[in-house]
C-alpha cells in the first residue's frame, strides 16, 4: 500500500509524549504484529489518535489483514452487536480498555505502543473479497451494522489524488484533529504516509492548551477540520494566533457558513497560508471535490471541482444529464475511489465491486458557468454532525424503540440536530440517549417538546412544519 522503505530513516509518527517512530520502525513493528496473525483475516481495530492505533492499521493494510475501524469509545452494546455480526479473528485495542481482560474467550497475543492484539474464538470466519482492504462505519455509529467496503485500489487512488492536489511532500507535519476511524481523518493519514510526511499524533482537542503546545513545539504545518472545528477555532480567536509553521488548512464534513468561509479565506490570504474546502463521502473512500486555494475567496460557498482522476455531473429527476449552469440536480461522481458497496452482515464481506466506479451521492448541487459546484441540499434525510453522517430516520427509530413512544421526529441543519418528542418527562433523557448512541458531543442536540408531531392525512411526518423550531434552544 505504502512504500515505507522508500522513506526508511524519516520520522513517520511523532507522539505528543515525544516518541518518534521512523518509517523503518513502523514497517518492522508492523511485520512483527503480522507474524503473530500470519494470515488474511478480519480484525476489529479500536481507534484512537495514538501511535499504537496507526501502527496496527498500517500493518493490517500492508499485509492483507482487513480491519474494521471503530472508535475505541464505541457504545458497548453496539460493539457487542458488531462482534456478533462480523465475528473478527482478532481485536487490536488500547491497553486501558478493560473488557477483553475479563472475557475467557479472548486471548492476549501481542502488545506494542500501548495496544494489545487479542485473538477471539468465533467458530466462523467469513470469506473476504480479494481486493477488500478495510471497512468503516457510515453514519456516526447510531446502531446500524452497515459498513462501507473500501478496496486497496480505492485507498491508493484517493491518497494519490489528495497528495497530488495538495502538493504534499516529506516536509509536511499534519496534526491529528479528526478521529482516524472517520473517513476524512483516515484520508489525512493515508495521503501523508504516501509521501513520507511526519504525522503529529495526539488525542488532545482544540480546546485544550496541550494541543496548541504540541502544535507549536512540533511545528505543525497543517490540520483538517469539519464545520464545528472552525466554529470552535473562531471562539478560540484562532485568527489572531501566531502560527508561523502552519501552511494550510483543509475543511470538509459539511458546509461552512458563508461568513466563516470568508473569514478563513481572508485569514489565509492575509497570512500567506492556504485554505482548501473539500467535499467527500465514505462511499468515495474520502474525497471527491476540492476548491483550489486560489479560488477560496472568489468562490465562497463552493465545494469546488472534481479531484484529479474523478468527474462530476448532475442528473435531473428523469435521470438525464443537466448541462445548463445553475440548475439543481443530484450530484453524481465517477472515479477509482468509489468504494465497492456496503456490508450489513458477515456474508457480505465476500461481495465484489457493486458500484463499478459510479456514486450517486444523494446530495443536490448546482454548477456555475465556470465549472465550480455548490451543494444546495440533500436528497435523503441525514445530517452531518461534526463531520459524521447521521441518519435522521434511524435516530427516530432508536428513540421510539428505547423510550417506547409512538411519536418522535428528528430534523435540523448540519452540526445541530433537533429531537422532537411529545412527553416532557423524557426531554433530558432523549438528548443523553442520542448523544451516547452516536458518540457525539451533546451540544449538537436540542430536545424540543411539542403538543403533537405534525403529520399528513396518511400519517407521514410533515418535517417542514418543524423547521420553525430550528432557532430555539432547550
Amino acid at each position: 500500500m505504502w512504500d515505507l522503505t522508500k522513506y526508511s530513516a524519516l520520522p513517520a509518527l511523532t507522539g505528543e509524549d515525544g516518541i518518534i517512530v521512523t518509517y523503518k520502525e513502523l514497517a518492522d513493528e508492523g511485520n512483527r504484529l503480522y507474524d503473530v496473525i500470519g494470515r488474511r483475516c478480519l480484525v476489529f481495530c479500536m481507534c484512537r489518535n495514538e501511535i499504537g492505533s496507526i501502527l496496527g492499521y498500517v500493518s493490517f493494510l500492508e499485509h492483507g489483514v482487513v480491519p474494521v475501524l471503530l472508535s475505541a469509545s464505541i457504545d458497548t452494546e453496539l460493539l457487542t452487536h458488531l462482534l456478533d455480526v462480523y465475528k473478527p479473528a482478532y481485536i487490536w485495542q488500547p491497553n486501558d480498555i478493560p473488557q477483553m481482560e475479563t472475557e475467557d474467550h479472548y486471548q492476549s497475543e501481542y502488545s506494542a505502543f500501548g495496544y494489545t492484539l487479542y485473538s477471539t474464538d468465533f467458530d466462523i470466519e467469513y470469506e473476504l473479497f480479494e481486493d477488500l482492504a478495510l471497512l468503516l462505519t457510515t453514519s456516526g455509529s447510531t446502531g446500524s451494522p452497515k459498513l462501507v467496503r473500501q478496496s486497496y485500489k480505492n485507498v491508493l487512488a484517493n491518497a494519490t489524488s489528495i497528495a497530488e492536489y495538495l502538493k504534499l511532500t516529506p516536509d509536511e507535519k499534519p496534526i491529528t484533529t479528526l478521529p482516524m476511524n472517520y473517513t476524512y481523518g483516515l484520508s489525512i493519514i493515508n495521503s501523508h504516509l504516501l509521501v513520507g510526511a511526519n504525522i503529529l499524533v495526539t488525542e488532545k482537542g482544540l480546546m485544550q492548551k496541550d494541543f496548541w503546545t504540541f502544535f507549536k513545539g512540533a511545528g505543525a504545518t497543517s490540520f483538517g477540520g469539519v464545520p464545528y472545528t472552525y466554529e470552535m477555532l473562531e471562539k478560540l480567536r484562532f485568527f489572531r494566533m501566531d502560527l508561523p509553521s502552519l501552511r494550510y488548512m483543509t475543511q470538509a464534513g459539511g458546509k461552512l457558513t458563508v461568513e466563516l468561509h470568508k473569514k478563513c479565506a481572508e485569514y489565509a490570504a492575509e497570512k500567506g497560508k492556504k485554505f482548501i474546502v473539500m467535499y467527500g463521502q465514505c462511499e468515495a473512500t474520502a474525497r471527491m471535490g476540492y476548491l483550489p486555494a486560489d479560488q477560496a475567496l472568489a468562490k465562497i460557498g463552493s465545494m469546488g471541482i472534481a479531484i484529479p482522476g474523478g468527474t462530476f455531473c448532475l442528473y435531473d429527476e428523469k435521470d438525464e444529464t443537466i448541462t445548463e449552469p445553475d440548475v439543481t440536480g443530484e450530484l453524481i461522481y465517477e472515479g477509482e475511489n468509489v468504494t465497492l458497496g456496503y456490508a450489513e452482515k458477515g456474508e457480505d464481506l465476500s461481495l465484489g465491486d457493486e458500484r463499478h466506479g459510479v456514486l450517486h451521492t444523494g446530495d443536490m448541487a448546482k454548477c456555475d458557468a465556470d465549472g465550480f459546484y455548490y451543494i444546495v441540499g440533500r436528497k435523503k434525510r441525514f445530517l452531518k454532525i461534526y463531520g459524521n453522517r447521521v441518519n435522521l430516520d434511524e435516530v427516530e427509530r432508536l428513540i421510539k424503540g428505547h423510550f417506547g413512544v409512538s411519536d418522535a421526529a428528528c430534523g435540523g441543519v448540519d452540526d445541530h440536530m433537533f429531537l422532537f418528542v411529545t412527553d416532557e418527562s423524557i426531554r433530558e433523557e432523549v438528548k443523553k440517549f442520542v448523544a451516547a448512541k452516536t458518540g457525539l458531543n451533546p451540544v449538537a442536540f436540542k430536545t424540543v417538546v411539542i403538543d403533537e408531531i405534525p403529520k399528513n392525512d396518511s400519517g407521514k411526518t410533515l418535517y417542514r412544519g418543524l423547521e420553525k423550531y430550528y432557532g430555539i434552544a432547550d
